[in-house]
């Protein structure tokens, strides 16, 4: 059996993420239409208990992607995540706090699941003030979005927390304009300057403290840290060596390297270097093997070729730190 280094997993977690913010954007903002005296209470076309079941289904959603994204995330080896870092804040290496915000967003989630599961067994009034929770859950996924998501700097990721940011500052401002009286025709304008401003405060983020420095689109050469993990597994006659890592500076990339070892030599070897954020892949194989590192060669989707040298030192726990260095094809010939 040989391991593949196929990113299907991590492409996943990806998706289930993105899923799961936007339905949970969705939930909220349908929360909050559905409170008090919000245009929810007045929807003449689809009966309140449908709309409850809408809510309470998108809620359910929610919890299955984020159970994904989790589930994916732990069994992949490109970002390998111990149970300990998915579950404690702060314990992850990667991005460390924002990966933190994302496990007390999840964590709260779960908390508040299980109070709508009780809710006829407390006191109303706590199960409301609970529910306020919504809030810092969406507030704490968007911040881990923007702060460690793989695509956070690209166009279309920034415009989706814009957009969903917009929409839940609409919501609240319609809701706040109900309870409030303030009156019906100024109510648009107030609702449009909320979802307006809240979407240039994502913007901001984006374009500041989140920003995402540029760097090369898929650069035929960088010399980047490299840091990772090796994994084994095998019998009394063959075993599975896998080196997977990341590497961070003029070129994010993430990298594996799988070999597939007999009794007294390499059997195959497989390579792969996925080049971020654009996501192209430069597949290949392992051309050489030293004890801290390795050499191989891969081609890109358009032809092009990239010899890549990792080098290593062992730090504890299987875990690796060095470098990783990529140059054209042709000029390691």
């Amino acid at each position: 059996m040989h391991l593949t280094s196929s990113p299907v997993d991590w492409y996943a977690a990806r998706a289930a993420g993105i899923a799961a913010y936007l339905l949970l954007t969705a939930v909220v903002t349908l929360g909050v239409a559905m409170a008090g005296r919000a245009p929810g209470r007045r929807w003449r076309r689809w009966p309140m208990f449908a709309v409850e079941d809408v809510h309470r289904a998108g809620g359910l959603l929610v919890g299955t992607f984020i159970a994904l994204h989790i589930a994916t995330i732990a069994i992949d080896s490109f970002l390998p995540f111990s149970l300990s870092q998915l579950a404690i804040p702060l314990t992850s290496n990667y991005r460390p706090v924002w990966t933190a915000l994302g496990i007390v967003a999840a964590e709260l989630l779960l908390a508040l699941a299980i109070t709508n599961r009780y809710r006829d067994r407390i006191p109303r009034r706590w199960w409301r003030a609970a529910h306020y929770a919504n809030f810092a859950v969406w507030i704490a996924a968007t911040l881990h979005g923007l702060g460690s998501g793989t695509d956070r700097g690209a166009p279309w990721m920034i415009a989706m927390f814009a957009v969903s940011a917009a929409a839940v500052a609409a919501s609240v401002s319609w809701r706040i304009g109900e309870r409030h009286g303030i009156a019906a025709a100024l109510r648009p304008v107030t609702l449009a300057g909320a979802g307006a401003g809240a979407a240039a405060v994502v913007g901001l983020l984006a374009l500041g403290p989140f920003s995402v420095h540029h760097r090369p689109w898929n650069a035929q050469r960088f010399t980047d840290r490299l840091s990772g993990r090796i994994l084994q597994q095998g019998t009394a006659s063959r075993a599975i060596v896998s080196m997977s890592g990341t590497a961070t500076g003029l070129q994010n990339a993430l990298v594996r390297a799988d070999l597939l070892v007999g009794a007294s030599q390499s059997e195959s070897t497989s390579f792969q270097l996925e080049l971020l954020p654009s996501g192209d892949v430069c597949k290949g194989t392992v051309s050489a093997v030293r004890s801290f590192g390795f050499d191989a060669n891969c081609q890109m989707a358009d032809g092009t070729g990239r010899h890549v040298h990792a080098a290593w030192q062992l730090v504890a726990n299987a875990r690796l730190r060095g470098t990783l260095s990529a140059v054209p094809a042709a000029e390691s010939d």
